[in-house]
């Protein structure tokens, strides 16, 4: 089994106190640096990890906490020169392993005149450019409502909303899956207003439900069918915000796309204009309903609220869907798609639940490439169901561990919490059943609630 690893993060801000939370829960042994006593009084109680007030930058701090006996440092203070600083400090300490958050100096372009291997940084964090990466690839995979392409592209998550006609609405788990005859896929979660389900067989589907559906890529046209997912048809993409993230994400898709970007700032907008040479800017407030109208919402796939107001994102994306289905001539056609870029963990639920079709949230992202990359081993990669609380986990399962002993079926205690999607044996992916027993060295797609991931790891460990 991994040994519990020494883990020093420097900065409590939201993406250190999410890190300092989810690495605990996992029993890693957290130590945090963090300047702001009233953010250390605020996390006391609630993180299991010893808090030390000071700078990042203080040696003094960093023998406090035992820099010498530390595995990982993770910088993500709100300064990049100290959290560059910090790798190099964390060398001296002859801390193997340095994670830091920079957001603008390029250290990542090989052609920097200081690289990441210059600085020491074995992992560069930039937050703006996952989220950015994030909302292009949920608009790619958008035309047909997937959201994640997992096993090289061989299996895919669908997520669809239940409409009272829908032939999914008040249909059990168990019911739906009857239909596994002609091809095999599974219902792995539920979301439900603000709450998240990991269904059981005798769990109800419910109409405006958001259900996700995990298949192999070859059975996706079968599965839109029997689910009720319509592919959408691309008109173009409009952007309300053109801050780092909806000007980055512009720059990605003004190649490929018709781009519009609505920015409410006239010097960024007109800035915009000079720097994003395929996409129309224009200036004014995009919560104002006249002003999207005038951008063109009507004939618009997908629209992306990238401001920085977490309930202006979800207000926009509400006000979008409610003027395309009162204004559009053909409301079927003309139906928008919405992303919403969401700061707040605890938005992101409610974000689905008023309407936004995906709420995008950078600390998120940016703590599951950080945790992927401490994670090495078992397990393989993390990645969020968006317009839920839960994580879809790729392990791998270490010989005689848990969740070798016994078929599927025969682990009760694992209901509604956790669920076996797929499995790869033998060079082939394929969806779980109720029958299928793990075996040793078997990579397994698993569905869990965050709070479930550390017994969800723990089945998998020798």
């Amino acid at each position: 089994m991994k040994k519990s690893e020494n883990i020093l993060i420097l900065g409590l801000g939201g993406l250190g106190r999410y890190l300092a939370g989810r690495l605990s829960h996992e029993e890693h042994h957290v130590t945090v640096i963090e300047p702001n006593a009233a953010k250390i009084r605020a996390a006391e109680g609630q993180l299991d990890a010893r808090l030390i007030c000071g700078d990042a930058l203080d040696f003094d701090r960093w023998a406090e906490a035992g820099a010498a006996e530390m595995d990982y440092v993770i910088a993500v203070t709100d300064n990049d020169a100290a959290n560059i600083m910090s790798a190099l400090i964390a060398e001296r300490f002859d801390i193997e392993q340095k994670i830091a958050r920079v957001r603008s100096m390029k250290v990542w372009d090989p052609s920097a005149v200081l690289t990441a291997a210059d600085l020491k940084i074995n992992l560069v964090i930039r937050p703006e450019e996952l989220a950015s990466q994030e909302i292009v690839h949920l608009l790619k995979t958008q035309a047909g409502n997937v959201q994640i392409t997992l096993g090289g592209g061989d299996l895919q998550v669908v997520a669809t909303h239940v409409h009272r006609t829908s032939r999914l609405a008040q249909m059990r788990v168990k019911d739906i899956s009857d239909k596994r005859d002609e091809f095999p896929f599974k219902v792995v979660c539920v979301a439900r207003d603000i709450d998240t389900y990991i269904p059981g067989g005798d769990f109800t589907i419910l109409p405006d439900d958001h259900v996700f559906v995990l298949a192999h890529t070859r059975d996706m046209a079968r599965l839109m069918k029997l689910a009720d997912v319509s592919v959408a048809r691309r008109h173009g993409v409009l952007i309300v915000g053109g801050g780092l993230i909806g000007a980055r994400v512009a720059e990605l898709l003004e190649p490929h796309y018709t781009v519009r970007l609505v920015e409410r700032d006239e010097h960024r907008a007109e800035e915009l204009c000079y720097r994003l040479r395929r996409t129309e800017v224009l200036h004014g407030d995009g919560s104002d309903s006249s002003v999207l109208l005038q951008a063109g919402l009507l004939k618009t796939d997908t629209i992306i609220a990238t401001t920085g107001d977490n309930e202006a994102n979800i207000m926009i994306g509400v006000l979008a869907k409610h003027l395309i289905q009162t204004r559009a001539d053909d409301v079927q056609a003309a139906i928008g798609k919405t992303i919403a870029l969401v700061k707040r963990t605890d938005y992101l639920v409610l974000a689905s639940a008023m309407g936004a079709d995906l709420a995008v949230n950078r600390k998120i992202l940016a703590a599951n490439h950080i945790l992927r990359y401490i994670r090495r081993g078992h397990v393989l990669s993390v990645a969020h169901l968006h317009g839920c609380d839960a994580e879809l986990v790729e392990l791998l399962a270490g010989a005689d561990s848990p969740i070798t002993r016994s078929p599927l079926h025969e682990l009760t205690h694992l209901r509604d919490r956790i669920m076996v999607g797929a499995l790869y044996r033998d060079g082939a992916w394929s969806v779980a059943g109720g029958g299928t027993q793990i075996r040793t060295g078997d990579r397994v797609v698993c569905i869990s609630r965050p709070d479930d991931l550390r017994e969800l790891q723990r089945l998998f460990l020798a």
